[in-house]
């Protein structure tokens, strides 16, 4: 495409499915599993896995609702929020059995569970982006059992992606329409402290989040067609740009492989592939089981 639309670090499609079977129905949420594979949701509730190079996918199970963002958890399990059921999902991958893990925690029913995140301890932390144009709670965090309690209030303006700093001391949140990310301080005992602008981007609809091994944070906008990154001085530089929306279509979760940035494109039908030169952070790997347990 001409350089005069697309800007940026190289970009290409990884997986085009807007012909072939099975089609990719416009998918929002992405992640990436240890070996590679690229797992991302459809509009009719289809969980796709799709091969390392793009070449293969396939539909492993379905909620038949609408996937939102997605995330895996330190073993292997992925972890789904949709918007039609208001809940989230888990999908046992060595098994594929599909679950309801929660609609809410006491004194807060979901209404738009958005994107969910671990932490270190294997907590799962889920935006709530409440309703288009109302402020309200909140960021949810559950246990593994899928009990929970409501972790910070807010108020936010359609929060939605999450992604958490290497040390797990901050928690970044994508606030779509108020037109920033803003960054809440996590104490020593996994509570919740301070919450803050870590930058503001008049114009610019940020939705999914994603953080660099250096310390950076990736912002796709879903408007205009974008991926941003905020250095650690503040700094933002555009990093990928289609101004036709195209090859880079309403871009909404982001999230690595290896060292390309991979976005979902809610406006089309295929997943791209961003040369950003850099990894993610990793999850930290399972705690050791102690003998017997389990028995």
């Amino acid at each position: 495409m001409n350089d005069e639309v697309v800007s940026g670090v190289p970009m290409s499609v990884l997986c085009d499915g807007a012909v072939t079977e099975p089609r990719l129905s416009h998918p929002e949420g992405i992640a990436v599993d240890a070996d590679g594979f690229v797992w991302c949701g459809g509009e009719r509730g289809e969980i796709y896995r799709i091969t390392p190079d793009g070449s293969r996918r396939e539909v492993v199970a379905s909620t038949d609702g609408f996937c939102l963002g997605m995330a895996f958890d330190r073993f292997g399990d992925l972890f789904v929020c949709d918007q039609k059921h208001a809940a989230v999902f888990k999908l046992q991958t060595s098994s594929g059995k599909l679950e309801l893990f929660a609609d809410g925690v006491p004194g807060h029913r979901f209404r738009i569970p958005n994107y969910p995140a671990f932490d270190a301890a294997g907590r799962l932390f889920v935006s709530d982006s409440w309703e288009f144009g109302t402020p309200g709670p909140g960021i949810v965090v559950l246990q593994p059992d899928g009990t929970g309690e409501v972790w910070h209030s807010g108020p936010f303006t359609f929060a939605n992606g999450l992604a958490f700093s290497a040390d797990g001391t901050r928690l970044y949140v994508a606030e779509t329409f108020r037109h920033a990310v803003s960054v809440i301080d996590v104490d020593e005992h996994g509570a919740a402290g301070a919450k803050r602008d870590l930058v503001t981007l008049p114009g610019a609809y940020p939705d999914g989040l994603a953080v660099g091994e250096d310390g950076s944070v990736f912002v796709s906008c879903y408007q205009p067609s974008q991926v941003l990154r905020v250095a650690a001085d503040g700094t933002v530089d555009v990093v990928g740009e289609d101004l036709s929306a195209h090859l880079l279509a309403h871009p909404t979760n982001v999230a690595f492989q290896g060292d390309a940035l991979l976005a979902a494109n809610l406006g089309r039908w295929h997943v791209t592939k961003l040369e950003v030169g850099l990894r993610g952070v990793p999850l930290p790997p399972p705690a050791p089981t102690s003998p017997g347990a389990g028995s």
